[in-house]
């Protein structure tokens, strides 16, 4: 498996997160992000015990190459 970094939040005081990846294996996208804990919108959500939701900022939706334009994941 090879993860490739598609973009990081250029915003991010650290440069940790959030960050998009691309798995060239299992052709899926990884999101680091912050972890949404606000009960609230969880409660809109129907999420199973095994997953987890992450927040990212709007502008990084460019990353993905579907919405950038871009033919290729890498």
């Amino acid at each position: 498996m090879a993860l490739h970094t598609l973009g990081k939040d250029p915003n991010s005081p650290e440069g940790k997160s959030a960050t998009v990846y691309y798995d060239d294996v299992a052709d899926k996208y990884l999101v680091q992000g912050l972890k949404v804990l606000d009960e609230g919108r969880l409660s809109q959500m129907d999420l199973p015990d095994h997953e987890t939701v992450v927040e990212i900022p709007t502008y990084m939706v460019t990353f993905f190459p579907e919405v950038s334009g871009g033919g290729s994941h890498v």
